[in-house]
């Protein structure tokens, strides 16, 4: 029998989650692992059928296996019936993949999405060691981890509406280690709500209790980024690895939606640095209104831009392609280029774009980082709020637009970046931060020596990390 370690790999099925975690399964398949990656039924074939990807077909030691869960919302009904439902999934694909007959070793390890705190009790059932992986930053993480003294400080749930508003969320948060200059607005958005109740908040807390029964969290994400959160959780947590970014490592990825190479000619033909890469992710939702304004301000802006508007960025056409109103197409006059989906790494890393207007997911950021583009931030959703503040106030590489979004903002925010004196300056701490993010995948960087030290811990250690 195979005396190679079997590592379980089961991401939660949103687009940035299976990434990130794919890009780390094909790191540990390189390094002699058998891996099997697990995906939802349904999941699985919205990937296929968009990209009919080889990499998420069985191949040698690298298999991929799926479950029948009804994912329903984001945010389930009940915790208790969401862990039980995966649980019930988990134990039968289990029992198919134990079976005596099969070729495959035992699984030896599993490693699980943060958002799955069902598999803690799935590993201990199975009497196997257990691993988290976020495909959150350090910073944010952290902040999740504090919601509970949040609530029991009286700070959260708001106690109305107007605390929205009224300047209540620049409440300063100096107590939660290795995050300074912090303010309630900054944290993961699930803070803004007045319901104690509210299924957001209490997930995450039940989801963040969970962590400190792990054997070792790794996280997507490089020293130099995020040292001091991760020197104040390395005094509070199980080991940490950090391996990012895991897109220099890696360029296996997949996708929801059919991706346009035609856009890669397009930005061909234009000069370097001057065009702006719109993509708000794969979940959040604007308005006709929103997306109207950030249309005008792209165009009276008077540079090129690629906007990706993906089938369901606006609410309400979830089913059909959004169009902009003729008047603005007319207006774009050949400066701008709108598709629905893109591979993003190879369009960032082209010559011709010279920052990124983005909804700072944690992937879109660090590939930012990684392309050492500036940004344009519009936080949309969860970790969002938290990167764009280290982004623009930390890091010194990004400018906030605000959520109720203005074309003249837009337009003054793009013509700063490409030509002003805080654009250059932007652009110069990109560029280091890329020096830094290279430096970390590098032999001898933090990231590979992290990735190195896991690989060996799996192969020497089958029974614990």
């Amino acid at each position: 029998m195979d005396s190679k370690p079997h590592v379980m790999c089961i991401p939660f099925p949103a687009q940035g989650h299976i990434n990130s975690l794919l890009k780390l399964a094909k790191l540990l398949h390189s390094n002699g692992f058998i891996i099997t990656f697990v995906h939802n039924k349904s999941t699985h074939s919205r990937i296929l059928k968009s990209s009919g990807d080889s990499s998420l077909h069985d191949s040698h030691d690298f298999y991929i296996q799926t479950m029948e869960v009804d994912e329903g919302e984001i945010v389930p009904f009940s915790l208790a019936t969401y862990d039980n439902m995966r649980l019930i999934a988990f134990r039968s694909l289990m029992s198919k993949l134990n079976d005596p007959s099969s070729s495959v070793p035992p699984v030896t390890c599993i490693i699980s999405d943060f958002v799955f705190s069902f598999a803690y009790e799935a590993a201990a059932e199975f009497q196997l060691p257990h691993v988290t992986f976020s495909s959150l930053g350090a910073f944010s993480f952290m902040s999740f981890l504090h919601f509970k003294q949040l609530i029991e400080q009286g700070l959260i749930p708001l106690k109305s509406e107007g605390d929205l508003t009224n300047g209540y969320l620049d409440t300063p948060i100096d107590w939660i280690p290795g995050m300074k200059n912090i303010h309630l607005k900054d944290l993961p958005s699930f803070v803004r709500t007045t319901d104690p109740n509210d299924l957001a908040l209490n997930f995450m807390i039940h989801i963040f209790q969970k962590v400190f029964q792990t054997s070792a969290i790794i996280i997507n994400t490089f020293d130099d980024l995020e040292g001091t959160v991760l020197q104040a959780m390395a005094e509070m947590l199980p080991p940490i690895y950090t391996v990012g970014p895991l897109s220099l490592f890696s360029d296996h990825g997949s996708s929801f939606w059919k991706e346009d190479m035609n856009c890669l000619e397009w930005l061909d033909g234009k000069l370097p640095k001057s065009v702006i890469y719109v993509n708000f992710g794969s979940i959040a939702v604007l308005t006709k209104e929103q997306l109207t304004e950030f249309a005008w301000g792209l165009v009276d802006s008077e540079h090129d831009f690629l906007w990706i508007i993906r089938q369901g960025l606006v609410k309400g056409d979830q089913e059909s392609d959004v169009v902009l109103p003729e008047e603005i197409l007319r207006e774009m006059n050949g400066r701008g280029l709108i598709t629905s989906w893109c591979q993003q790494e190879k369009v960032l890393s082209h010559p011709s774009i010279a920052g990124f207007l983005t909804h700072n997911g944690w992937n879109s950021t660090l590939e930012s980082i990684s392309a050492g583009l500036p940004m344009l931030c519009w936080p949309y959703y969860a970790d969002q709020q938290t990167n764009c503040h280290y982004v623009c106030k930390e890091w010194g590489m990004g400018m906030e637009i605000e959520h109720d979004v203005k074309r003249e903002k837009v337009t003054s925010l793009i013509k700063e970046l490409m030509g002003g004196e805080k654009g250059k300056e932007m652009k110069e701490k990109a560029l280091e931060w890329k020096e830094c993010a290279f430096r970390a995948i590098k032999e001898d960087g933090s990231s590979s020596l992290n990735l190195d030290k896991l690989v060996k811990e799996l192969l020497q250690r089958r029974d614990a990390i």
